[in-house]
Formats: structure tokens, sequence, C-alpha cells
């Protein structure tokens, strides 16, 4: 007794802290993909939610938790593999065991130097799109989820209204069953790159619809070279030369940074950014301005 009050044993305040934390709708954030871009957005977001953590390789998982942990934020791990659909529906069970998932940032790819045209659209792909119709289903409303697409969607000529159509509402089982996406079609692993982040912003778009009947919101990010171990393949793979003109001819003459593409995930993300759904938005330092009207263009 203290002051005629109950005291609750320490297990007992703790409890009570979690379950404040839960009713009051802090929630949970799901990171799939613990890369570099990844973890800069959690840090951003994760303040006083659960960050759960998922990868394809728990190793990595663990790692980048411990990083977060070590500055403060409250974090679980497990595994995934976005081209399983039972896989995907594992993350949200494990993520609705910790309360109700209020962000979701899907940060998880392959590129054109790291797999074969197969992979791509199965991982880029038809992944994304299980990732947004099993989180469309359960996530919290006010909540809001981002996708980090890439600036090759934007440098794939205009595909016909079918196509867009097919990439964007498809159910996610019969995406890779449809003809543009047969071989003899994708002519090589960056086009199968380019087909599928072009698809990630309309499957976005589409989504943006459904996810909207539970009062929540998503978005695309599109970004062009930014260093992590994605780019840093690229950088010294076959296409090394290509991205590193890139680089050079673009109008701010430098690559970017993981915590700047999660500047513009806050964003999103957060209360600034409720009038935002269904959006694409390019965060490139102006490659593609470069690449259709500057130094970067084709030569004709």
């Amino acid at each position: 007794m203290t002051d005629g009050q109950h005291t609750l044993p320490d297990d007992g305040r703790r409890q009570a802290r979690h379950d404040a934390r839960h009713d009051a709708g802090h929630g949970v954030v799901v990171v799939i993909g613990s890369g570099s871009i990844g973890q800069a957005i959690a840090r951003r977001v994760g303040t006083g939610r659960h960050v759960l953590l998922a990868d394809l390789r728990q190793d990595n998982a663990d790692a980048a938790a411990e990083t977060l942990r070590n500055a403060g934020f409250e974090v679980s791990t497990t595994t995934v593999d976005v081209s399983s659909r039972d896989s995907v529906h594992a993350l949200v069970e494990a993520a609705t065991a910790h309360g109700n998932i209020t962000r979701v940032i899907h940060a998880v790819g392959v590129s054109p130097s790291q797999a074969p045209i197969d992979a791509i659209l199965a991982v880029d792909l038809y992944g994304t799109a299980v990732v947004l119709e099993e989180f469309g289903d359960v996530i919290a409303p006010g909540g809001s989820g981002v996708v980090i697409a890439s600036q090759s969607g934007h440098r794939l000529p205009a595909l016909p209204p079918g196509q867009d159509a097919a990439l964007a509402t498809t159910p996610a089982e019969d995406l890779l069953d449809l003809p543009m996406l047969q071989a003899g079609q994708v002519s090589d692993t960056l086009h199968a790159y380019q087909l599928a982040k072009r698809g990630n912003a309309l499957r976005v778009q589409a989504e943006a619809v459904r996810w909207a009947r539970r009062g929540a919101r998503v978005n695309t990010i599109s970004p062009g070279i930014v260093i992590t171990p994605l780019a840093m393949d690229e950088l010294t793979g076959p296409r090394g030369a290509g991205y590193r003109r890139m680089i050079e001819h673009s109008p701010v003459g430098r690559a970017g940074t993981p915590d700047e593409i999660a500047g513009l995930a806050a964003l999103l993300l957060g209360p600034e950014g409720t009038f935002i759904t269904g959006s694409d938005f390019l965060i490139d330092g102006g490659v593609t301005a470069s690449y259709f009207y500057g130094e970067l263009a084709p030569s004709t």
C-alpha cells in the first residue's frame, strides 16, 4: 500500500505497460528485409513500437536486431521467403502475435546482377504482390506501408494499358503466368527487374484502394543508386561502368544514402503523409531526368 493505493509487483507493472502500449495502438512495425534501407526506416518510425525484422537469413535479421536494440528499440526477428505465400502468411501471424500491425516496410529484393530472370520475377514481382495481399488483410486502421521499388521501373518504355492493368490487378497466384512474363518475352535480367519494379508501383496503386477499406494507406518509393550491399554488387558487377556513369552524369552527381530514403519513408508512413496513398515517389538524384533530357539520354 502506498498513499492508500495498491502497488503492482514489478512483473505486473511491466505487463500493464505492455498492455497500455498495445491498447494505445502504438502497434507493430514489420520490416521485411533487414538491410540498410529497412534498418534506416525502422529507426525513423520504430520508436515506441515493436519492430519485427524479417529476412531470408536469420543471421542477417539477428545482426540488424542487435544494432537496433543497442539503440534502444524493442525488436524481435523471424525469417521469411517472400516468394512463398505460406512463409509470408506465417510472418503475418508472427507479427499479429505482438499486436496491431501499424506499419509495413517492404524492402527486400534481388537485383539484375544477383539472380536469374525467374528468381527476380518470383521475389521482386510475385513476392511484393503477396506481401501486399497478406498484410492488406490485417493492417490496422490508420496504418500505412511502403514498398521499396526502383528507378529502373521508370526507364522501362510505356506498356500497353492492358499489360499495366494485368500487372496491377492479376491475383498474385496467377501473376507469373501472364503471357508478357513468359520465356522469350523477357529479354534479360535487367528487363525482368524493370518489369518487376514497374509492376510494384502499379500494384501499390491498385492495392491502395483495397487498403483504404481498412482505413490504411500504402505507397511506393523508387530509389536511384543508394549505397547498400545490393548497390555495391551492381557497381562491381558486369553493369558497374554504367552505374558509375549514371552517378557521374546525374544532376546531383553522387549516390544516395539509406537515411535519405528513410526520410521520405517517414513522411509517407507518418501523420504528415495522411493525404498520400497509391503513389510512387522517384528519389534518384535526377538520374531519370538525365536519362530522358540530359547526358544519360540514349543515342538515337
